[in-house]
């Protein structure tokens, strides 16, 4: 009797010991996964950013742009009023060099997603501070492209004088 009493004990202070080990490996792996998923935070998205600052530093890079609304959304048959539309490429400049299209949304840079004017500012400062860097767009494709809208990512090179 006593020996069923001490196996029942060491059963028991097993599954709580394992039971113990398993929150805690839970836990672990918890924590862990919340610090992966944490961005680094850089100095530049900390800076304060305006729409109208971001709208200059489009003009910089050789870009018109615009938050895209219900309406662009509407209009160029998107799923999600995200992005930033470009309204106008200004002849010779990177963007133009770097084949940016009217009519384009710009949903990255530099492999930081592209939501509104402000991400789109303080991205585009960081990239063109950088000298190379890459544009990811969705954009029409060219007249009769039977395949619609298409994903196209662009190089920016170094302003050369």
């Amino acid at each position: 009797m006593e020996e069923a009493r001490i196996s029942s004990v060491s059963v028991h202070t097993k599954a709580l010991r394992s039971g113990k080990a398993f929150v805690l490996c839970v836990s672990l792996c918890l924590g862990v996964l919340a610090w992966l998923q944490m961005a680094p935070v850089s100095a530049v998205d900390q800076e304060p950013m305006t729409v109208d600052e971001a709208a200059r530093l489009g003009e910089e890079f050789g870009v018109i742009v615009g938050d895209v609304d219900e309406a662009i959304k509407k209009e160029l048959n998107l799923e999600r009023a995200q992005g930033v539309a470009v309204f106008e490429v200004i002849g010779s400049s990177r963007a133009d060099n770097a084949g940016i299209k009217v009519r384009s949304i710009i949903k990255e840079i530099d492999k930081t997603e592209i939501r509104n004017m402000i991400d789109f500012g303080r991205a585009i400062k960081r990239g063109m501070k950088a000298c190379n860097f890459t544009v990811g767009t969705y954009e029409p494709a060219d007249p009769g492209d039977p395949v619609g809208w298409g994903v196209n990512f662009h190089f920016v090179g170094c302003k050369r004088d």
